[in-house]
C-alpha cells in the first residue's frame, strides 16, 4: 500500500508571535506524572532490540486531529535468510488529550509499509486519533518498497516470503512483538498504562484482527475485523481460478467481460431479488434467499453473444468462479461467493477483471498483487515468478488445483510453518475465542456482500460455527457479524457503507450496549450510489444471520426497518 503520510510543512518565514505560539505547541511537554515525548527513547532502553528513530510533538492540524506525539522506530533489526535486512517497523501516536485508550491499528495488502496511524476512519467519520485513541501502526516486519528489491518488479511487496521470520511477522509476529513496546510507551508518556485496548483493520487488517482474537485473545478488549481475509492462503488460490476461467472467454481476461456485461448480472439479481426485504430500493437486504431465486443461466444468449445477454461460455465461467475453486476430487479449496448487485460497482472490476493502472498493463489486482503473494508468501517452498504482469498472469494459468494448492499447507526445514499456518487463526475451522471471551473480549466484523476479494459467504459460516460451538446467545456476547449489502472490499459499491462500528464497539466493551443493529450510511460522494437514492439514505446492518425487513415509513431511513430472523 502506498505510504499517505503528509509532506511535513517548510517554514519560510513567520511573524515572531506566530512563530512563538509554533514554538510553544512543539515543546516537549508530557501530560502530569509522565515522560515528555523527546525523552521516550530513554525511558524505553530496557527494551531489547528496539531503535527509536524519532519523536516529535507535533500540533493539531485542519483536519481536526489533536496535538500528539508522533514516535517512530523499528524493533528486531536482523538479516534474513535471503541476506537482505528486515526490522519491525513502527509509528505510535500519543495525543495530548488521551482518552485512557490503545488501538493497535493493523493494516492492509502485503503490509510492507508503516501507514500513518491514525486508526480507522469512513469517508465521512472521525479517526481514532481524533477520537483520543493512541494509535499504533506498523510495516509488519518487512519494507515492501526496499531499493533492494526493486530488480524484482511488481514481486517486490511480496519477495520478503523468501525469508521464515518476515513471513512469521506478517502472519502473526509483529503484532506480538509491538504489543510491550505500545504498552511501555503509553505507559512512560501518560504515567499510566491504558485502561481498554482495542484493534482494528480492514482486509489483511481484519485478519490481523481475528487472528489477534485466537493468538492474543487475553490482551484486547474490543476487535473491529473488517472484511477479514482470515483465510489469505486459500483465497490466493480462488485468484488463479479466477483467471483460469476467465481465459476461457478470453486469453485477455481484460476482456472477459465488459462494464455492460456485469451491470446485466447486477440488474438481473435486483429484479430477483430486490424486493425480499420489502422494500425495492436498490438493496438485496436477505442474501441467502437471493441465491435460492436468481440463475445466471437465465441470461445466458440462445446462441453466440449479443447486447442484453451473455455467451454461453460467459455464464460458465462467472459461474464457475463463484462457484470457487476445486481440485480434480471436487473438493472445495476456498468458499463459494454470493451474487449481489455490487458487482458492476468498478471495485470489483478492478480486482477481478481490470485495473486502471498503466504499469500493470491494467491487468487487475488479482493477477499481481494476488499472484506474487501466492507464489512467493503462501506456497512452500516459495515459487520464484518474475514481476512483469505477463509473467505474473501466466504463472496464475498454469497454476495446479491438484499439484500447487496443496503448497498452501506444506512446510519443510526451513519453512517450519505453512502459510495456513501463521497467516489464519489457530482455530478458524473450530472457532471457540476462548480467552478472548474468557477476558470479556466483544468483536464486530463487517462483511461487504460483494466484496470480490474475500468471500462473505466464508466469513459467514465462521459466523456459523462460533454460533454452533457457543450456541447463539453466548456466541453473541463475544462476536457479532454484521453483513452489508452492496459494498464492495472495504468499502464503495451501491451501499450504505459509512458506519461507525468503532464507537459501537467502545459502547459494547465499556457501557454493555450490544449492538443489536448498526445504522450505515450513504457516502455522498460516492460516484457509484443510483441516482434514485437520497444523500441521507441510511439503512440497519443487521447481525447474522438476522436479515433487515421494511416495517414501513420513509424508505431512505434505517428506522424504517427491523432486523429479523430469516
Amino acid at each position: 500500500m502506498p505510504d499517505h503520510r503528509p509532506p511535513r510543512p517548510t517554514l519560510t518565514w513567520l511573524a515572531l508571535p506566530a512563530l512563538a505560539a509554533l514554538l510553544a505547541s512543539c515543546a516537549s511537554t508530557a501530560p502530569s506524572g509522565g515522560t515528555p515525548c523527546g525523552q521516550l527513547p530513554s525511558a524505553l532502553k530496557a527494551i531489547g532490540k528496539l531503535d527509536i528513530t524519532d519523536t516529535r510533538n507535533l500540533p493539531a492540524d485542519d483536519k481536526g486531529r489533536p496535538a500528539h506525539c508522533l514516535v517512530t522506530g523499528k524493533l528486531n533489526d536482523r538479516q534474513g535468510d535471503d541476506g537482505k535486512r528486515y526490522a519491525i517497523g513502527f509509528e505510535m501516536r500519543l495525543p495530548q488529550n488521551w482518552n485512557q485508550r490503545f488501538l493497535h491499528q493493523v493494516n492492509g495488502g502485503n503490509d510492507g509499509v508503516v501507514v500513518p496511524a491514525f486508526g480507522p476512519q469512513g469517508a465521512t467519520l472521525p479517526d481514532a486519533l481524533t477520537r483520543g485513541f493512541a494509535v499504533l501502526s506498523s510495516d509488519a516486519g518487512h519494507a515492501g518498497e526496499d531499493p533492494a528489491n526493486l530488480a524484482t518488479g511488481l514481486v517486490r511487496g511480496n519477495v520478503f516470503g523468501l525469508d521464515r521470520q518476515a513471513r512469521r511477522d506478517y502472519g502473526y509476529a509483529a503484532t506480538d512483538a509491538l504489543w510491550p513496546v505500545a504498552q511501555a510507551l503509553i505507559s512512560s508518556h501518560y504515567g499510566k498504562p491504558a485502561q481498554r485496548h482495542y484493534m482494528a483493520g480492514c482486509s489483511n487488517g481484519g485478519r490481523h484482527g481475528m487472528v489477534a482474537a485466537s493468538r492474543q485473545g487475553s490482551r484486547y478488549d474490543g476487535i473491529l475485523a473488517s472484511a477479514p481475509g482470515f483465510n489469505l492462503p486459500k483465497a490466493a488460490v480462488q485468484h488463479a481460478w479466477d483467471v483460469q476461467a476467465w481465459r476461457s472467454v478470453d486469453p485477455d481476461i481484460r476482456r472477459a467481460f465488459s462494464p455492460a456485461d456485469l451491470k446485466l448480472v447486477a440488474d438481473r439479481v435486483l429484479a430477483r431479488c430486490d424486493a425480499l426485504d420489502l422494500l425495492v430500493d436498490g438493496i438485496v437486504g436477505d442474501l441467502a434467499r437471493c441465491q435460492k431465486v436468481f440463475k445466471l443461466a437465465e441470461l445466458q444468449c440462445a446462441a453466440g453473444k449479443a447486447d442484453g445477454c451473455l455467451s454461453a461460455t460467459q455464464v460458465a465461467a462467472l459461474q464457475r468462479s463463484f462457484d470457487g475453486p476445486r481440485n480434480s476430487r471436487g473438493q472445495q479449496l476456498y468458499s463459494d461467493w454470493s451474487f449481489d448487485a455490487g458487482i458492476a460497482a468498478g471495485g470489483w472490476r478492478t480486482w477481478k477483471l481490470e485495473s486502471t493502472v498503466p504499469p500493470w498493463d491494467k491487468m487487475p489486482i488479482i493477477a499481481v498483487m494476488g499472484a506474487g503473494s501466492l507464489s512467493h508468501i503462501f506456497t512452500t517452498p516459495p515459487t520464484p515468478v518474475r514481476g512483469t504482469p505477463a509473467d505474473l498472469v501466466a504463472y496464475l494459468a498454469a497454476f495446479d488445483f491438484d499439484r500447487d494448492a496443496p503448497k498452501i499447507f506444506a512446510s519443510n526445514a526451513l519453512f517450519t510453518e505453512s502459510a495456513m499456518a501463521f497467516m489464519t487463526p489457530p482455530d478458524a475451522e473450530n472457532p471457540l475465542l476462548t480467552e478472548f471471551a474468557r477476558r470479556g473480549g466483544k468483536m464486530i466484523v463487517l462483511h461487504g456482500n460483494s466484496d470480490p476479494v474475500f468471500s462473505v459467504n466464508d466469513t459467514l459460516r465462521w459466523a456459523d460455527r462460533l454460533q454452533a460451538n457457543l450456541g447463539l446467545a453466548k456466541a453473541g456476547q463475544v462476536a457479532r457479524v454484521f453483513p452489508v449489502p452492496g459494498m464492495g472490499h472495504c468499502q464503495g459499491g451501491p451501499a450504505t457503507d459509512q458506519v461507525d462500528a468503532l464507537d459501537a464497539l467502545v459502547n459494547w466493551v465499556e457501557k454493555g450496549q450490544a449492538p443489536d443493529r448498526l445504522v450505515a450510511k450513504v457516502n455522498p460522494a460516492n460516484k457509484e450510489l443510483p441516482a434514485s437514492w437520497s444523500p441521507q439514505r441510511s439503512r440497519p446492518l443487521c447481525p447474522h444471520p438476522q436479515v433487515p425487513r421494511y416495517a414501513g415509513g420513509d424508505v431512505e431511513s434505517a428506522a424504517s426497518f427491523r432486523c429479523a430472523n430469516p
